[in-house]
């Protein structure tokens, strides 16, 4: 053999790859001012002008977020270190032109906001969105990237991330995609892990709590990971086998939960010791599940993720829906909740959803189309959301509960259907379509009842029957027709007036009575408004049908109006021995395949 020859050829390959890697390095000097110092190289640049964006998007979420605001200091070099001729299309792209076919980039960033979205850098730590820190190469977006880290080794710093170990504090991603979804982690924190079926689930905790409530706590996050693999049976494969929880409790940063492919993050300002031992599971369980719906049981609208516009799914209420049911559900079924609590927790999505008179204007498709006005957007505008969303989780989540409940009724249960969808679409990794769903539960429960359950709940609003579904499980739906039902609530703001401080919900005795958000309630029945006393409180003295004679300021000029009070619309979900009755033997054995209890 030639060996000149045969390393000439390695040589070459390897001098290839490296030629089409794009290299990232960051730095934090002034991270007590939550500054970063990036610097990128395109190597190979065969076009005149190459094209750098900063994201308009982050994976898992739906609507614009605009990262290139915190970006400053801007400027890029050939290979010699020359000066290139920079310009902007755009507020989100740099044109760079004059280049000898390599382009570096440096820049600086500003982030201070530890979620799943943005990016936070101080002297506790480095939390990094990969969109809301890195600029990008479009026409590369099939390079692989290099990304070194340079760490405050002073403040004790150390990486974590789902992104592949290279060497020392330098890591990898195979392609963009795969790099955007890479959140990553760089402080002083706590590592537990354990392996199952081969496969290795990390679970890093920046805290400023204890190694002791480190180990309950990731007692408890174990618990989660077994529970949500017997809903499929199996873990997804993931890539390098390993998956990592990135959780952060700090003061510093914001709650918030968001899923990737073989990570999440997890934050919120609640430490272990102070609430955060079981308040801060919901958002592990919900997370956790999105490593089979959502990434790998894709819907077909979110591939592949597009970085520069807002990417809208009519699947939100199965893909985050149903990943909410199972959230707390998995929880009861591994014993971090009671089934009485979780029961107990079921009114409050039940009323949100089936009183809103959004309903009438969306099916939970359409629901799932507003993710972009809703998903952490903002806007300075007043919307009338209070009558015209209902959150695709929420909505979701009690479609869920119905359909898992009804399911039930046949000898069926969710946790099977999930299973087929996860065989037919999640582990081939196939992206979905509504129909796709449709088809499946036909295959499952039947043509007479997938078709049921679709034509009635997904592509209407019909509301299912909860009261015989929550019965069968020895589960109570009532309400207290005597309690009055006002339709708006008004805060004293002094001077015995009262303002109304929400829109009011189409229907509602104060709605059909022309009050409207903003009115100052200046008497009611002749009277000061309440002193000292919530108005809900208040309204307690009075009965159904009564009517409020309501003097009130709108714009300043004094009006008056009369409000008949209707019976609450509210609904009370609770076991049924905690209303003092018996549960049937049957009633027993379908809650205990329910919550799975022992």
């Amino acid at each position: 053999m030639n060996f000149k020859a045969l390393y000439g050829i390695v040589f070459l390959l390897g001098y290839i790859s490296f030629s089409q890697t794009n290299s990232y390095e960051i730095s934090f000097d002034n991270a007590v001012h939550h500054e970063a110092v990036i610097t990128a190289t395109f190597p190979n640049v065969s076009s005149d002008t190459l094209a750098i964006r900063m994201s308009r998007t982050s994976p898992g979420r739906y609507a614009l977020h605009e990262f290139a605001k915190n970006v400053y200091g801007f400027n890029a070099t050939d290979s010699n270190g020359k000066g290139l001729e920079v310009l902007r299309p755009d507020p989100y792209q740099w044109l760079i032109i004059g280049h000898d076919g390599t382009v570096t980039i440096t820049y600086t960033l500003f982030a201070n906001r530890g979620d799943g979205t943005y990016s936070q850098i101080d002297e506790t730590h480095a939390h990094l969105n990969i969109p809301a820190t890195f600029m990008y190469a479009p026409t590369f977006a099939d390079r692989k990237i290099e990304i070194d880290f340079k760490v405050r080794e002073d403040l004790g710093w150390r990486v974590a991330t789902q992104l592949p170990l290279s060497s020392g504090t330098t890591y990898t991603a195979p392609d963009l995609q795969y790099f955007m979804d890479s959140p990553t982690e760089i402080s002083n924190y706590g590592i537990r892990e354990f392996v199952v079926d081969g496969q290795t689930i990390q679970f890093v905790l920046h805290h400023n709590g204890t190694e002791e409530e480190l180990n309950t706590y990731f007692k408890k996050v174990k618990k989660i990971v077994l529970e949500e693999k017997e809903v499929f049976d199996e873990l997804p494969t993931f890539d390098y086998s390993k998956y990592t929880f990135l959780a952060c409790y700090m003061p510093n940063a914001s709650g918030d939960g968001m899923e990737h492919r073989n990570s999440t993050i997890l934050t919120s300002t609640r430490g272990l010791a102070n609430g955060g031992m079981d308040e801060n599971l919901g958002t592990v369980s919900h997370e956790f599940f999105h490593a089979w719906n959502v990434e790998r049981i894709r819907p077909k609208a979110l591939e592949p993720f597009n970085f520069e516009e807002t990417n809208m799914s009519g699947e939100l209420w199965f893909a985050e829906g149903f990943t909410s049911y199972y959230t707390n559900l998995i929880l009861c079924r591994a014993g971090l909740i009671s089934p009485e609590k979780y029961i107990d927790e079921l009114t409050g999505s039940f009323n949100y959803v089936w009183n809103s008179p959004a309903l009438e204007f969306f099916n939970p498709i359409e629901m799932s189309y507003q993710a972009p006005f809703v998903d952490a957007a903002t806007s300075v505008d007043p919307v009338n959301r209070e009558n015209t969303f209902v959150s695709y989780y929420s909505y979701g989540s009690v479609l869920g509960l119905a359909l898992d409940l009804s399911l039930r009724e046949q000898n069926l249960n969710l946790d099977d259907y999930m299973k087929l969808v996860w065989k037919k679409f999640g582990k081939p990794q196939t992206p979905y379509t509504i129909e796709d769903l449709h088809n499946t539960l036909k295959e499952y429960a039947g043509a007479l009842f997938g078709n049921m359950f679709f034509n009635s709940h997904i592509y209407n609003s019909d509301m299912p029957d909860y009261e015989r579904l929550l019965g069968s499980m020895g589960v109570v739906l009532m309400k207290n027709l005597e309690v009055p039902y006002f339709g708006a609530t008004a805060f004293l703001i002094g001077d015995g007036n009262g303002e109304i401080k929400s829109n009011l919900k189409i229907g509602s005795p104060a709605y059909t009575a022309n009050l409207d958000k903003r009115d100052v309630i200046t008497s009611i029945n002749g009277e000061s408004f309440p002193n000292g006393v919530q108005f809900d409180d208040y309204l307690s003295q009075f009965e159904p049908g009564d009517i409020l004679k309501i003097e009130f300021e709108r714009f300043g000029k004094p009006k008056s109006t009369e409000v008949q009070l209707g019976s609450s619309p509210i609904y009370t979900i609770l076991p049924l021995e905690k209303e003092g009755g018996k549960l049937t033997e049957k009633q027993i054995e379908a809650r205990k395949n329910w919550l799975k209890l022992e």
